[in-house]
């Protein structure tokens, strides 16, 4: 049993390093673990990501399972070493497996009032409706768990109440990314506060654990407001039905196209029950202005083709989902025909690429236009994530003494750990699940080290 000493900051990821989605991190100091996250990933191989020399790839399709986790034997077999688990916001691949694994450990969850929301509504479809201590923080005040004190900063992402977390103890602090990207005018919340990063770069981080989904990418991820002008564009030329497909927790998105259809006289509806939950919460927290209507998605299909904004879920291809269903015309409240459209208000995830073409061919065959936001000459999707620019800015703000890549492939990792370099970061570790980072009192990776893998947690 591994087992850090007083001396000890390590850092061991279950989920998320070396893969896009299931993030479970476990920070290990003076005896006790701190967990971060606990996420899952849809429509996935229980065979993940293998290293083989140098590189990495996907060994074998297998069957693919509803909805997958990563695998938490190696923290449930010691919990009573685990101080808590932190949420840091409520999308998927972050909040998701708490349902089904919260059992194996028994601790609390800290978190945020609308992820908070979120969690419970998850729980209260499960056996575990009203069991699980929930504390919401106050994201003003530093938090003591176990031996980590856990302060939660405000980012920027693409839905309500996103925090990094600094978490401090005796022997080196750590900045916690989770996702992020520098937005100065985001459709929810406020915009990206640059001095409490600076503030840190006075603060001797020792590391900065970091977002890696668009490090390839070159310049600034753009804002949410130049979506909405790129989506209101697009949709204002179109005759029929639009149908837009977008991630189900992306609030931001919901309250751009609800704009936008005030804004061309048409009427929203939501299709999938992620998004009508979603949509839900906002309301009950105040997030959902009163003025923006969505009508009931069940009245759209009586509806002339040019009144109809639907918003639909399934936008990676899974089956069973509204946009899915829109395509095999087996949705009970809406039908497409030609000259409708479809928008995808997304971007493909790493191995979903086929599933996404198959859906495309599909609503083409129906003579349904069909666009991409890779294809648009108009921005019709933001990525809540950092691209290279936005990453070189975080370095020079926080100056850690080491860069651990997290969130996303191998690709995403190394060029992460180079953009890190060329900002002056001097150690940098590239390694994937089941990877033992000591970050103190000697930095140094060891591979392989925790037995990791896959589970379902439910089937197809």
């Amino acid at each position: 049993m591994l087992n850090p000493s007083s001396d000890d900051l390590w850092f061991v990821p279950l989920g998320g390093t070396g893969e896009i989605g299931m993030n479970l991190n476990l920070y290990g100091h003076d005896g006790h673990w701190l967990m971060v996250d606990c996420g899952v990933s849809f429509d996935e191989p229980l065979v993940p990501l293998y290293r083989q020399s140098d590189t990495e790839q996907r060994l074998g399709e297998g069957a693919r399972h509803r909805v997958v986790a990563p695998d938490p034997s190696f923290i449930a077999e010691q919990k009573e070493s685990l101080a808590g688990i932190v949420i840091t916001h409520a999308h998927e691949d972050h909040v998701g497996a708490i349902p089904y694994l919260w059992q194996r450990f028994q601790k609390p969850i800290y978190t945020t009032g609308f992820t908070a929301e979120v969690l419970r509504r998850k729980l209260a479809r499960s056996k575990l409706a009203n069991k699980v201590p929930i504390i919401e923080v106050d994201t003003t005040i530093a938090h003591q768990i176990g031996p980590f004190s856990v302060s939660w900063l405000a980012i920027t992402h693409s839905l309500p109440e996103p925090f990094a977390l600094k978490i401090e103890t005796a022997v080196g602090n750590v900045l916690h990314t989770a996702d992020w990207k520098i937005d100065a005018n985001p459709i929810t919340g406020q915009p990206f506060d640059a001095a409490l990063y600076k503030q840190l770069g006075e603060e001797k981080i020792l590391a900065l654990v970091g977002d890696s989904t668009n490090a390839p990418k070159p310049g600034f991820s753009i804002s949410e407001r130049n979506c909405y002008d790129g989506l209101l564009s697009t949709i204002k030329s179109k005759k029929g039905r639009v149908v837009v497909g977008c991630f189900g927790s992306n609030i931001a998105r919901l309250l751009s196209l609800a704009k936008i259809a005030k804004k061309t006289n048409r009427y929203l509806g939501l299709y999938g029950r992620s998004l009508l939950n979603m949509y839900g919460i906002a309301k009950q927290q105040g997030i959902w202005p009163d003025d923006l209507t969505v009508a009931d998605p069940q009245h759209l299909g009586y509806l002339p083709p040019r009144e109809v904004l639907a918003v639909a879920t399934g936008s990676q291809g899974e089956k069973n989902t509204a946009l899915s269903r829109l395509a095999k015309d087996t949705h009970p409240h809406l039908q497409l025909d030609k000259g409708d459209a479809v928008i995808f208000s997304s971007i493909v995830i790493p191995g979903n690429e086929e599933s996404v073409a198959k859906l495309s061919k599909a609503l083409s065959a129906k003579g349904v236009d069909v666009l991409h936001s890779e294809d648009s000459a108009l921005p019709i999707h933001a990525s809540g994530h950092p691209c290279q620019e936005e990453l070189k800015l975080m370095y020079h703000w926080v100056k850690p003494k080491i860069a651990v890549p997290v969130h996303g492939e191998a690709i995403h990792l190394q060029v992460h750990a180079e953009i890190a370099k060329q900002t002056g970061v001097t150690k940098s570790y590239v390694g994937q699940n089941g990877d033992l980072y000591r970050l103190a009192p000697q930095p140094s990776i060891r591979r392989g080290v925790i037995k990791v893998g896959r589970i379902a947690v439910q089937q197809e």
